[in-house]
């Protein structure tokens, strides 16, 4: 088969690879449909996710149809159409009783790998290195899915690939954020990134019952997509102050909740984003916590920080004194797939949301060096590009 893997900062390239098999009698094989570039995806690309292999295939945001079962797969069946999680739970571990998905106790045979970093292994995430299972990524015309019954969500056979994708991570990603910030009725949330995943968190708060969102960001056509789609306030960080337009736009007391859409690549200005982009090029610091600082500074004294951008290891100069003292509350996490993405595909077909509206941009697999540059570097206003194996 044809798959996209990685041998490098920005070196991916398309090579005939084997067909997949079933491994284990739980397994699925799912002939993939669709599937897209993650802004996680990009870390990657970039380098900056270690215990990567060269030959890896990458790619964890996908649906296909189910062509081959394990003999003890229960709930699936030869041609189902699913979208499948990012993120890979067993369905029998305390934590995937406990609906945290992603730090499943027995999906990620590489947990050792995290411990000395993490303290303790978590679960696994398709073509998302060897550090999070090692398991073969989605940017291939087919993937054994593991612990498919519990992975696997089958979905309508009769509506388009592009109202069910982002399903598969961007949608419960922010999901999940939005979830994280206990939103009340009359609540302010205010969300840091306007690319796919910080749309739907914006989206997903006004579900939960959040009275206004702010989205912000720099570039103008993801602060048009929040306005228009999210139905969000917006503030280019570029124009103004972002602490100062906050105080302002809540009457000086800051959003009662913030949501990290961006992570570990966060573009900071001045002084503050070369000191980042300095240590984190000579990896005196793996991340650049621009937005973790902002977003400390600008809560409303007891609010809550939702963290779904991702974070590999270490940061440099938080101000912990302000979380501290203003009493705020950190929730974060690589997003529980299984427990959400039921939920959404409920919203979907009820009309509530159309992820769609997040792909500005489709490619064949062939092409997905093009797409990463695409979506790297906003060409053309990419937002979301959508990948479709011949």
């Amino acid at each position: 088969m044809k798959a996209v893997c990685w041998y490098g900062t920005e070196d991916v390239r398309v090579e005939t690879v084997p067909d997949p098999t079933i491994l284990n009698p739980r397994d699925a094989i799912l002939k993939v449909t669709a599937t897209t570039i993650c802004g996680s995806d990009l870390h990657i690309y970039d380098g900056y996710i270690p215990t990567m292999e060269p030959g890896d295939i990458i790619g964890h945001e996908f649906m296909g149809e189910i062509v081959e079962v394990g003999s003890e797969v229960k709930k699936l069946k030869k041609g189902d159409r699913t979208v499948v999680s990012s993120a890979i739970g067993c369905g029998h571990c305390w934590y995937c009783h406990q609906q945290q998905w992603s730090l499943c106790d027995n999906s990620n045979p590489n947990g050792w790998l995290q411990e000395k970093v993490y303290g303790h292994g978590t679960g696994a995430i398709f073509g998302y290195s060897h550090a999070f299972g090692g398991y073969a990524g989605s940017f291939a015309d087919y993937i054994r899915i593991p612990f498919a019954d519990f992975t696997a969500i089958p979905i309508p056979k009769d509506i388009p690939d592009e109202k069910f994708l982002p399903v598969s991570d961007a949608f419960p990603t922010g999901y999940m954020g939005a979830d994280l910030c206990n939103i009340h009725p009359g609540d302010v949330v205010a969300v840091w990134g306007c690319g796919p995943v910080g749309q739907f968190a914006m989206k997903s708060a006004y579900l939960l019952g959040a009275e206004r969102v702010i989205g912000i960001d720099r570039f103008p056509e993801r602060l048009q997509l929040a306005r228009d789609f999210a139905k969000a306030e917006i503030i280019n960080y570029e124009e103004v102050d972002v602490l100062e337009a906050l105080k302002e736009m809540t009457g000086g007391r800051g959003p009662d909740a913030c949501i990290d859409a961006v992570g570990m690549e966060a573009h900071g200005k001045g002084p503050e984003g070369l000191y980042d982009k300095a240590k984190q090029a000579i990896r005196l610091e793996t991340d650049r916590p621009h937005v973790l600082r902002q977003m400390m500074m600008a809560c409303r004294k007891g609010g809550t920080l939702a963290i779904m951008g991702v974070y590999g290891g270490f940061v440099d100069k938080l101000p912990m004194g302000a979380a501290m003292n203003k009493a705020l509350t950190f929730r974060m996490g690589q997003m529980f797939g299984p427990k959400y993405i039921p939920k959404l595909v409920e919203h979907v077909l009820n009309g509530d949301v159309d992820p769609s509206a997040v792909l500005t941009h489709r490619l064949p697999l062939t092409e997905t060096k093009q797409g990463f540059e695409m979506f790297k570097h906003k060409k053309d206003q990419c937002i979301k590009v959508m990948l479709q194996p011949d």
